[in-house]
This record gives C-alpha cells, sequence and structure tokens, in this order.
C-alpha cells in the first residue's frame, strides 16, 4: 500500500515461478532525544533495489558469519541460547542481533559496541578516519565484521538492543523475508549518515512528522515502517519509548504477514484481522 506520490519500486513475483523462500533479516530503529523530541533515523534506498525510493531503517539479510561462534564471543549481553528464546527459534537467535548490529554500521556508520573497560564506543577523530576506511570495506567484503571488532577491540552492545516486532514479506513480492525489527538509542552527538550505496539519502525525522509527511504523499515508506512508527510515535521521550517496550513480553510479539493483492487496478493491502484478510 503507497500513500505517496513518490513511487516505490516493487518487484513482484511471477505467478509461474516457485514460491520464494523466506530469508532471515534484522533491522535496527535507532532512535534519539533532540529539543526534547524523540527522532528516527532513516536511510532513503536506492531506485535500483527492492523497494527503491522507500525510506527505510537500517537493516539487511542475516548472513552466515552473524552466527559464527566466534563473533557470538564478542557479544556482550544475551547469548544464543537466550536470544533464540525470545525469538522462539531453536538455535540462532543471536545471529538476528549481530546482523542489526552489523547492517547499523554498513548503513548508518554507527557502530554498537563497548570498549574494553566497558564504556560505550564513542570514535574519536582518529578512530573515525579509520572507521571510515573499515565501514567501506566491509561493504566491499574485503573484511569480515569480526575482524572490525578484533582490530578496535570491541565488543557488540547487544544488551542496549531491544526486540520490537517481527514481519513477514507477502507473497505478491518476489523476494521474501522473515525481518526481525530492533530498537536502540543513542546520543544525539554521533553522527550518523548513509553509505551511498544502497541508500542514497539520510536523515533524522521526528517520528511523528514522519508518519504526517507519509500521510500528506510526500515521505514514500511501505507498511512494516508505518506500523513500526506507529508503534513507537506519542512518547514524550527515547527513554520512554524503551521503557514501555522492554516492558512487552516475547511471546507477545506476534507474527505479521500482510497480503496485498490488485483490485480494480489498485494494490491492496491488509493485515491479520482486518475485513478480508482470511479470503485473500
Amino acid at each position: 500500500m503507497n500513500n505517496s506520490k513518490y513511487s516505490i519500486n516493487h518487484r513482484f513475483a511471477d505467478s509461474d515461478s516457485p514460491k520464494s523462500k523466506l530469508e532471515s533479516a534484522a533491522t535496527i530503529i535507532l532512535i534519539r532525544d533532540a529539543n526534547s523530541v524523540a527522532e528516527v533515523f532513516m536511510i532513503k534506498r536506492a531506485n535500483k533495489s527492492n523497494f527503491g525510493g522507500a525510506w527505510v531503517f537500517p537493516g539487511g539479510k542475516v548472513d552466515n558469519e552473524d552466527s559464527k561462534n566466534n563473533i557470538l564471543d564478542y557479544c556482550q549481553g544475551l547469548d544464543d541460547k537466550e536470544a533464540s528464546s525470545i525469538l522462539n527459534l531453536n538455535e540462532g537467535g543471536l545471529g538476528y542481533w549481530v546482523a542489526c548490529v552489523r547492517e547499523c554500521f554498513e548503513e548508518s556508520g554507527i557502530l554498537l559496541a563497548y570498549r574494553e573497560n566497558g564504556h560505550l564506543f564513542k570514535p574519536s577523530l582518529g578512530e573515525k578516519i579509520i572507521l571510515n576506511d573499515l565501514r567501506r570495506q566491509l561493504n566491499d567484503d574485503s573484511i569480515f565484521f569480526i575482524e572490525i571488532l578484533k582490530k578496535l577491540n570491541l565488543r557488540l552492545a547487544i544488551d542496549r538492543i531491544l526486540y520490537l516486532s517481527h514481519w513477514v514479506t507477502p507473497k505478491i513480492e518476489s523476494r521474501r523475508y522473515s525481518t526481525r525489527f530492533f530498537i536502540t538509542s543513542i546520543s544525539n552527538d554521533q553522527e550518523a549518515i548513509h553509505d551511498g550505496y544502497e541508500a542514497v539519502d539520510s536523515l533524522w525525522i521526528k517520528i511523528e512528522k514522519a508518519l504526517n509527511d507519509y500521510k500528506q504523499g510526500t515521505f514514500p515508506i511501505i507498511m512494516p515502517t508505518i506500523k513500526n512508527l506507529e508503534a513507537i510515535a506519542g512518547y514524550p521521550s527515547t527513554l520512554s519509548i524503551l521503557e514501555d517496550k522492554e516492558s512487552i513480553l516475547p511471546s507477545d510479539i506476534l507474527t505479521i504477514e500482510p497480503k496485498f493483492f490488485f483490485e480494480k487496478g489498485k494494490l491492496v493491502g491488509l493485515l491479520p484481522g482486518d475485513t478480508g484478510y482470511e479470503n485473500h
């Protein structure tokens, strides 16, 4: 469902092709306080990519390297058993947290980590130069994420990242994902910027403004983005958002799979519980 006057590049499935299998993905919602108002970091996907032209949160596929034991040893706050239990998986849950930290770094330049002394990692000017080069290498697939952690002697700040929601790409799309959404806050002195490859623009925007601009047709976003923004709207601060979301039991986070179909030439979207959902 697209309420924007700007187009979003959807890649619809061919009805004659075999159904695509779900790929695991993780997305991170970065929030910060600015002038006593909560803002969210969003990136604009390159037109050539799936959902190109849409504003989204940083995220992507869970890679095999995200679940290798050696990188799990660099996680602080959760082990794989605990993470898998939260996501209702038998194993491999911690890989989703690792993936969202890695994707966050790749797509925003923010590395959610702790130094050896336990302090949050806020790079110095010299470290920023090193980080920019390491980020480029990571995006070029010429370095593994764990090598960056080893080089800078960092541990991933897994304990600062909350599980928020679970969305499944509708069957109408050619590439489908089982995406876990996570949320964390950062201080407003940390600089986030898009990578220039998969993301061609970025901004910090007030949560309510993003939703209002979408309704006005000037800010193209897709259904999971809309609903996750709605879930964190109306709070006075990032702390109040995180305190409220931390109180949610993982068992109460349901898997949501929208259904889309064309009706009279228009794309219509339904969510579980909507009239007609079970009939499509």
